[in-house]
């Protein structure tokens, strides 16, 4: 057991998937010489060298598709898209081609691409530099998504996404690059997909993902004074989702809240909730609810920023409301 920055588990296991397995290779932005924007690839460039490590030129769609013919030919490259708001660039190579190939060829070709995409509001970065797609990826058929929170996650879902031979997307907020936590690297991982109950509790289930886990665990140690006890489910993935856990959650609690940081109108949240409703209708005492982002453009001033995303204020009203429970008026 060791304690590790989220960017540190990342290198880590990026590092040692290299030393182990010859045909993993990285490419992208400033992955080299820079070490990557947020540190991850940072000391593998003088480890490995530029036939593994290799810079790109600023084309997202033109290295994403070299990496999607190197998984073809048996390679396991590791993409790195700068930021996901630079995934529109490159969303013919990852849904026309990645996604499809192994379908339409019959499974004759692999597609062991795992390509790695920081985002989320993260510090007045302006509307252009802050959004969350993964609504955009998770409406792709064929691509696995992933949404690692703590270090412990980004480390063993980096190693299994390098692994898989299906293209899998991780998606990494760019707030959680310097959380600190201590990582276990001798142990038994959970499945890639596998939700994960961070805290348990008996009057609600606040079903999050990626930092709307932290909003969700602090709201729950306020609303714990109270005397409320809201279960947090981490979904850890976005496709597939493991519905399992959701449902025995809140066959447990009988009220749902999902939290996102991504805009209300069609996100991610909307077919969480749909879903969850289909399968847990007869478990529910009341409706479920959300909690998101404000639908416009992220602002760049800090106050608005702030105020355009969830916070834990949000989630405790959310919550209070929904289990109609007055609270502290302070």
């Amino acid at each position: 057991m060791t304690t590790m920055l989220y960017w540190q588990a990342l290198n880590r296991a990026l590092d040692e998937e290299m030393a182990q397995d010859e045909n993993v290779f990285l490419l992208g932005e400033d992955v080299g010489l820079y070490g990557g924007t947020y540190r991850v690839s940072e000391g593998l460039l003088a480890k490995y060298g530029e036939w593994r490590v290799r810079d790109t030129p600023i084309s997202e769609n033109s290295f994403t598709g070299l990496g999607v013919g190197a998984a073809m030919l048996g390679l396991r490259p590791v993409v790195e898209i700068m930021t996901i708001n630079f995934a529109l660039l490159a969303l013919d190579a990852l849904i026309n081609m990645a996604a499809k190939i192994p379908f339409m060829s019959g499974g004759q070709f692999p597609m062991g691409l795992t390509v790695r995409m920081p985002g989320g509001v993260a510090k007045q970065l302006g509307a252009q530099h802050s959004q969350r797609l993964e609504h955009t990826l998770m409406n792709v058929p064929g691509l696995r998504i992933v949404v690692p929170v703590t270090p412990q996650d980004a480390y063993w879902q980096l190693h299994q996404a390098i692994r898989s031979d299906d293209p899998v997307i991780v998606l990494e907020h760019e707030m959680l690059y310097f959380r600190k936590a201590e990582l276990e690297t001798a142990g038994t991982a959970l499945p890639m997909h596998a939700a994960l109950v961070r805290r348990a509790g008996r009057d609600l289930s606040c079903i999050a993902y990626s930092r709307m886990v932290e909003v969700a665990l602090a709201a729950a140690d306020e609303l714990a004074k109270e005397g409320i006890e809201m279960e947090v489910v981490d979904l850890r993935s976005l496709s597939p989702i493991d519905w399992e856990t959701c449902v025995q959650s809140v066959a447990k609690t009988h009220h749902a809240l999902v939290l996102e940081e991504d805009c209300r109108f069609a996100g991610a949240g909307a077919e969480i909730v749909a879903s969850l409703q289909e399968r847990c209708f007869y478990y529910l005492d009341r409706p479920i609810q959300r909690v998101a982002g404000i639908d416009l453009p992220t602002p760049f001033n800090a106050a608005l920023e702030a105020a355009s995303i969830p916070d834990v204020q949000q989630v405790i009203k959310a919550t209070r409301d929904l289990l109609h429970t007055q609270g502290d008026s302070a």
